[in-house]
């Protein structure tokens, strides 16, 4: 199986820009979908406007990916009137999108990661107070932190604790991957809008 780092991002452009992140997260989503491409969405940070984001950072897994990283991986432009500004002259508004080899990023070792475990709160003075099933862990490497306390279980909160910390972890990997190739892309700086790999052309 093969596995890249995606990630889609505004440029620093207006709320259109970052609306446009949100609507190919959606769409990479649900074509992913129809190929039997796993895609996990590992950070999303949002735009200052409901339903927006400044970049969105994905992990896709399947056989054969070329051709899904091909028809995305550039510039897209996004042909729509702006849903904020009805009256605004522009139409044309951009959006980037990145992808990464998953060999590019340091490897993830889960004996890297120390667990604490904790009373889980609760209203009432429950039982789920009374049993030490929340558990915290820390990626040492990273310094990242994640607590869980989503099931009663401390052997399933462990199993999701790992699980999101690994996801954090790839994402905080990824920024320091791109932030060391802005020669490159100048990601959230510059986002280049000629040659754009995809064009769309319907309400944002």
């Amino acid at each position: 199986m093969e596995k890249v780092i995606i990630q889609i991002t505004s440029g620093k452009g207006p709320a259109e820009c970052c609306r446009i992140v949100t609507r190919l997260h959606q769409m990479m989503l649900a074509k992913g979908k129809a190929l039997g491409i796993d895609i996990l969405t590992l950070e999303n940070k949002p735009g200052e406007v409901n339903g927006t984001s400044l970049s969105i950072t994905l992990q896709a897994t399947g056989a054969n990916l070329a051709g899904f990283v091909k028809e995305w991986s550039g510039t897209i432009q996004w042909i729509a009137q702006s849903p904020y500004r009805p009256n605004h002259k522009r139409k044309n508004w951009f959006a980037g999108v990145s992808i990464f080899g998953i060999n590019e990023l340091p490897e993830w070792d889960s004996k890297d990661v120390i667990f604490e475990t904790t009373r889980a709160s609760g209203p009432g003075g429950q039982n789920v107070n009374k049993v030490e099933t929340a558990v915290r862990g820390a990626h040492l490497p990273t310094g990242l932190q994640v607590f869980v306390m989503d099931s009663r279980s401390q052997l399933e909160n462990k199993k999701l604790c790992l699980a999101r910390l690994q996801a954090k972890v790839l994402a905080l990997q990824t920024d320091e991957l791109i932030a060391a190739q802005q020669t490159r892309w100048m990601q959230h700086h510059n986002l280049g809008r000629g040659n754009p790999v995809k064009i769309i052309k319907m309400p944002l």
